[in-house]
């Protein structure tokens, strides 16, 4: 089934998030590589695709798992959380209807 993992950044997040950045592609790119990744990727502060030092407010990644146990599992090694640099994750079953 696929999860949306829902995470919200505590406030002035960006050097947290570089330094942790390549450990955290990298765990998506194995979801990717195992055909699980639906879509990934964080929410800029302002409305542009690069915000620069604005940077992000959150991140949204949806993947399949085999239950909402091993998906939150999952979610919890983020090396974001570990970094710091999620306030809040929320991991819930999605259901894709369109396209």
């Amino acid at each position: 089934m696929w999860y949306a993992i829902i995470s919200e950044d505590i406030k002035n997040s960006l050097a947290q998030r570089l330094a942790a950045r390549p450990a955290h592609l990298q765990r998506l790119q194995d979801l990717k590589d195992d055909g699980r990744l639906f879509v990934a990727g964080p929410h800029p502060a302002i409305d542009s695709m690069e915000p620069g030092e604005a940077g992000f407010t959150g991140s949204l990644v949806i993947a399949e798992f085999p239950s909402l146990t091993e998906a939150q599992q999952w979610a919890d090694a983020d090396p974001f959380v570990a970094a710091g640099v999620y306030q809040q994750v929320t991991v819930k079953p999605f259901k894709k209807v369109l396209p």
